[in-house]
């Protein structure tokens, strides 16, 4: 009923519109009834708020999920990185154990090799490896496992074979000819032999067929009884066409997740730039092998060396993507490892949150013009009978009286029109001097309720941050912990002297990083509830000076202390308390690197109601700009802070009914102040 009114009511007007539409436009606006004007007013305010935040929150959110995204892809390819790392650690314990044989020495020393092709053909169909060849001190073939029986070819000049020839084993991924492969088999070097299919958004190819091969590779020294190289075993794995190492990443990562249909997760190994390992499927339903990866990819990635987390185009849609450049063991980029999701589930998410948001406000402005209908009316009924009683009085009646009898503002507008037709002058100085009192009164209230408001405002945000905060450090707990232990399982397993080794190094010790993090986060979450007892606040700061006094950041610090005498006790958590008064202070000696000076001061407060205590230092100080975020959790100008310090001391003063001031300046020191309140 209410709807129908407003269509009716809006009908009327509309009419009268058009009977305006003789004079101008500013006319028009003028002429138009109070009603249309607010309707219309308040109409337009919400479809431009609207619009500008459907705008700007689309934009927000789209980069909220991509970046979301980003980071699920980024560590997505730290999997992969890590089978793949895993995979070609196997192939170099298997080579160097099976070079440590000892039918294989014996084969040296009696120059026979026949005798143990059999032998190395077993080990080679165990590991399924492509290629297992034995090599002399001088790089010369000795003994192919393939059927070829190809011999006496030289391969000192492989990088690998030389290092290993000096007594190292080593690993690594590498190109092979075609040649080379060959030399292995027909059914190795067609493995690796493909035909360059034209992709949307790639690179022109100079080439149509690719013949090499990408191998990951080992080497290991054949060492007689006095220590001395005898030989070399190396064995290697052709990628070419090989789906064991992408799938087995899929499977982890991805677990099979499809989305209408398609599966969401795709891994992919390039050699070059060109689709050699891969369960990326073109229209076909077929893997895309021979396909190469788009323009901007391979310019950032093969060309330039740098690692690539964006959208890119791959082979047939967009897809959220990380790339990194595969080496060789000289360095050289020889291609690529990718791990890519659908892009298509998070634009379709964020339409639909969109869509949801936007159907939700086109209610709400629905209900809003009703109550505005309602509410009008109110307005506009009384406002008539002030029309019409000034016009009479303008015709010299001046004993008409308005008749309004609500007890709101237009009746008490009413009152005083009726008062001001008696005797104008008084009622001018009343008005007057109740403007002066009214906008004391506001003034002050609005002080009151900014106070207050502040607080709210900010005790809200630390709660909702706290539950927030809790939620996420359980989440990434659990994986944190399986990412230590198993850095740490790994980093045992491998040389000191291994390339990866200082990686490995460095991925523990940013994971401890975390792990102290998620342990913040999870102390500002639990807020316990106080165990509150009657102290003296003045025996509480000299147990936390007397703790702090001979650590070594307060050597150079001068501190004195102005403690009130005859405080009344205060009903607190001393534990709590204390851990604030440590903070403050061990701030405030941070902030004096080269020594000042610490003046702590207790005192009552002048209504009695507080007692306040006072951490005043003589450091850097701090900007002004930094000073309404300090409480906020997370901020910290401290390099390898959390910034939930001062979160923490806010939470247990707001815990407490106070809390917590600062003034500072730059190059003046700061001054933090407590206040508690006293018991009743």
């Amino acid at each position: 009923m209410m709807i129908m009114s407003i269509f009716i009511s809006l009908s009327f007007y509309i009419k009268k519109i058009k009977d305006m539409l003789g004079t101008t436009i500013k006319d028009k606006i003028y002429n138009l009834p109070l009603r249309v004007k607010f309707i219309l007013s308040f109409f337009l305010v919400i479809i431009a708020g609207g619009v500008v935040t459907l705008f700007f929150g689309t934009r927000l959110e789209h980069r909220t999920i991509i970046s979301m995204a980003q980071d699920k892809v980024k560590h997505d390819l730290d999997s992969a990185w890590m089978v793949y790392n895993e995979k070609l650690k196997d192939i170099e314990d298997i080579v160097s154990m099976s070079s440590k044989m000892s039918f294989i020495k014996n084969a040296f020393l009696k120059h026979d090799f026949n005798n143990i092709k059999s032998s190395l053909k077993k080990i080679k169909s165990e590991y399924k490896f492509d290629i297992l060849t034995i090599i002399d001190a001088e790089g010369l073939v000795l003994l192919r496992t393939s059927e070829t029986g190809i011999k006496g070819d030289d391969q000192s000049n492989d990088p690998l074979i030389k290092k290993a020839l000096e007594g190292k084993t080593v690993k690594a991924a590498e190109i092979i000819s075609r040649n080379e492969l060959l030399k292995e088999g027909k059914d190795i070097a067609d493995r690796a032999h493909m035909t360059v299919i034209k992709t949307a958004k790639a690179a022109p190819l100079s080439y149509k067929v690719e013949e090499n091969g990408m191998v990951l590779k080992a080497a290991s020294p054949i060492i007689d009884e006095n220590q001395n190289v005898i030989g070399v075993l190396y064995g290697a794995i052709l990628l070419n066409r090989n789906y064991e190492i992408v799938d087995q990443v899929k499977d982890i990562v991805f677990k099979g997740e499809k989305y209408k249909g398609r599966e969401i997760g795709t891994v992919t190994i390039f050699q070059h730039d060109l689709r050699i390992s891969t369960n990326v499927m073109d229209k076909d339903g077929l893997r895309a092998i021979g396909t190469s990866v788009s323009q901007e990819v391979k310019n950032a990635v093969l060309i330039e060396g740098n690692h690539w987390i964006d959208r890119a185009f791959v082979v047939d849609d967009w897809y959220i993507t990380a790339y990194e450049p595969i080496k060789n063991y000289q360095g050289s980029i020889i291609g690529i490892l990718y791990v890519g999701m659908l892009e298509k589930p998070y634009i379709d998410l964020r339409n639909n949150v969109m869509l949801t948001f936007t159907i939700m406000a086109a209610i709400f402005v629905i209900i809003l013009l009703g109550i505005l209908f309602f509410i009008t009316s109110t307005i506009i009924k009384p406002l008539n009978s002030m029309v019409i009683a000034t016009n009479k009085i303008a015709q010299g009646d001046l004993d008409h009286k308005v008749n309004i009898d609500q007890g709101d503002e237009l009746g008490q507008l009413a009152k005083s029109f009726n008062k001001m037709t008696k005797n104008l002058n008084i009622a001018n100085k009343k008005l007057v001097q109740w403007g002066k009192t009214l906008e004391k009164r506001v003034e002050e209230r609005s002080k009151k309720l900014k106070d207050m408001q502040d607080t709210l405002v900010q005790s809200e945000k630390m709660a909702s941050l706290g539950r927030l905060a809790a939620g996420i450090a359980h989440e990434i707990n659990n994986p944190l912990t399986s990412i230590l232990i198993n850095s740490h399982l790994i980093r045992e397993k491998t040389d000191s002297k291994s390339p990866i080794f200082e990686n490995l190094n460095l991925i523990t010790e940013e994971t401890e990083r975390c792990s102290n993090i998620v342990k913040g986060l999870l102390d500002f979450s639990r807020l316990n509830p106080q165990e509150k007892q009657f102290a003296d606040i003045n025996d509480v700061i000299t147990t936390t000076l007397n703790i702090l006094k001979n650590q070594a950041a307060f050597q150079n610090t001068h501190i004195t202390t102005f403690l009130s005498n005859n405080l009344p006790p205060l009903e607190i958590d001393k534990d709590k308390i204390k851990q604030v008064f440590l903070n403050l202070m061990i701030n405030s000696a941070e902030a004096m690197p080269d020594g000042g000076q610490l003046t702590v001061r207790s005192m009552l407060s002048e209504d009695n109601k507080y007692i306040k205590v006072e951490f005043a230092d003589t450091g850097i100080g701090i900007p002004e700009k930094y000073l309404n975020k300090l409480f906020d959790p997370f901020f910290t100008t401290k390099s390898g802070g959390t910034g939930l310090g001062l979160a923490i001391s806010f939470g247990i003063i707001n815990q407490h009914k106070g809390n917590i001031k600062v003034k500072s300046k730059p190059s003046q020191g700061s001054t933090f102040t407590i206040s508690l309140p006293v018991p009743d």
